[in-house]
């Protein structure tokens, strides 16, 4: 599929009870402001939704904000639908309190590159355009 004619389109999203998102709309908005098309789902997602909002969005990649700890329970979960689905070109990254050890193990899993609280927005920006380019006919 060619889709060169329009702009990134990104999921961000909050999966489960942690209930701060103002990284995430953080993200979303700088994402926006380098050009992508971004869909912010809320707050209290569950993996199943995040999918079924992705494929329903025809996104070229998923940005999860996680600050509750349950990255280990999600992120794989996530993988595990979206393998299900057949979306191995879609991009699963994101960004919170993730212990350096845990990064490494979801990244082994098939997580892209995971983002701690600091990073600069350009750095996320950068790195989902050039995994989308490079994966997605762009």
């Amino acid at each position: 599929m060619n889709i060169m004619n329009r702009p990134i389109r990104v999921l961000v999203a909050k999966v489960g009870l942690d209930g701060h998102d103002r990284g995430a709309k953080v993200i979303a908005t700088a994402l926006r402001d380098a050009g992508m098309e971004v869909i912010y789902t809320g707050l209290r997602q569950s993996p199943e939704m995040v999918v079924n909002a992705a494929l329903q969005e025809d996104v070229d990649a998923i940005g999860v904000s996680i600050l509750s700890g349950a990255h280990m329970t999600v992120f794989p979960k996530l993988i595990e639908l979206m393998k299900e689905r057949e979306m191995q070109d879609v991009l699963l990254t994101g960004g919170g309190i993730i212990p350096e050890d845990d990064m490494q193990q979801l990244q082994e899993m098939g997580v892209g590159q995971l983002f701690p609280p600091g990073t600069h927005t350009a750095d996320i920006a950068q790195y989902i355009t050039n995994w989308v380019k490079q994966h997605r006919n762009f």
